[in-house]
């Protein structure tokens, strides 16, 4: 019986792996075309990539109040109420709208790299703020991140892949990719509060807040004003409706990726999510570069390895850690 539950858990987590993959790496593509392709006879660009953020909060916002009504049966009763999301969904739409803004300026596995870099700006807020000691190993591991975004950064682009870009310009996208960053970091530390102070939410609750007050900033802001880029976006998509076609399936991508990502993290714990994520990660890069005809200089790719290898690294200190702690508690 213990080998029966043991192949299900395995095929339970190979499924939650393809999910991940397939999704986000389609997403990824997707999300890379619609930035740097040209519509249509006319030749023209979708300028408005804030519009994706839109899109995508409204599709999920359908998708997990359908989850909800489906699954829920009424369990979620006592969960955090729907206000109290309004600050980290503030965050959650600023965010995310500076990393997709910052495909203009700098190549998408340029973007993969420098959002792989969170872990540089938690552990110096932990050293400087908080005076946090970390190991040798963990100085290691940043410095291999940082090093290869750095190498990345500074190394030459291939004359084609810039061509691509609609106003190349790698420190205001790098700078966006970073502040994006940290409005990620405040996002998932309100995120953790809120799931502590109401332990009876459940990720399709949290799922449903964020994107109803995404879906509202986001309308206020593209749509506030007669002028609003919202009006242009929804009129270039009436007009080249394969961009229209590019963004549905793009959201869809976003709202699936999410759903495997909640069934990973509630079976597998969020170690299990990092991991896989991490190394979906690498794989758009390697996609990218393969499809979208992005190459990458022998010194890109140098530092692609280097950040992966420092990230691995990581995750493999926390898998050591997890291990070392339930070895404790079985009182091994």
């Amino acid at each position: 019986m213990e080998s029966r539950g043991g192949v299900g858990r395995v095929l339970v987590l190979a499924f939650c792996i393809a999910g991940i993959w397939s999704a986000y790496i389609t997403q990824g593509v997707l999300q890379e075309t619609v930035s740097t392709k040209r519509f249509g006879p006319d030749g023209k660009r979708f300028e408005h990539l804030a519009f994706l953020n839109l899109a995508q909060n409204v599709v999920c916002f359908i998708w997990s109040l359908i989850m909800l009504k489906l699954w829920s049966r009424g369990s979620s009763s006592g969960g955090a109420p729907w206000w109290s999301y309004w600050s980290a969904s503030i965050t959650n739409t600023i965010g995310p709208a500076m990393g997709i803004e910052a495909l203009k300026y700098i190549s998408y596995p340029a973007q993969v790299l420098a959002k792989s870099s969170k872990m540089i700006p938690v552990m110096l807020m932990g050293a400087l703020v908080y005076g946090i000691k970390y190991s040798f190993a963990e100085y290691l591991c940043t410095f291999l991140v940082a090093g290869g975004v750095s190498a990345f950064a500074l190394s030459k682009t291939s004359s084609k892949t810039i061509s691509k870009l609609a106003h190349p310009n790698a420190p205001l996208g790098y700078g966006l990719c970073f502040l994006n960053l940290a409005f990620d970091g405040f996002t998932n530390a309100t995120q953790d509060s809120i799931s502590a102070r109401y332990p009876k939410t459940s990720a399709w609750d949290i799922m449903l807040g964020m994107n109803l007050w995404g879906t509202i900033y986001n309308v206020l802001y593209m749509f506030g004003w007669p002028h609003g880029s919202g009006f242009e976006a929804v009129r270039f998509c009436r007009e080249h409706p394969e961009a229209a076609w590019d963004i549905l399936m793009y959201c869809l991508c976003g709202a699936v990726g999410q759903n495997f990502i909640f069934l990973t993290i509630s079976r597998f714990g969020s170690l299990a999510n990092t991991t896989i994520t991490t190394t979906r990660k690498f794989v758009s890069i390697v996609v990218s570069s393969l499809l979208s005809g992005n190459p990458l200089s022998s010194v890109q790719w140098g530092s692609v390895f280097m950040v992966f290898s420092g990230l691995s690294y990581q995750i493999l200190l926390k898998w050591r850690r997890l291990k070392s702690s339930e070895k404790k508690k079985k009182g091994v």
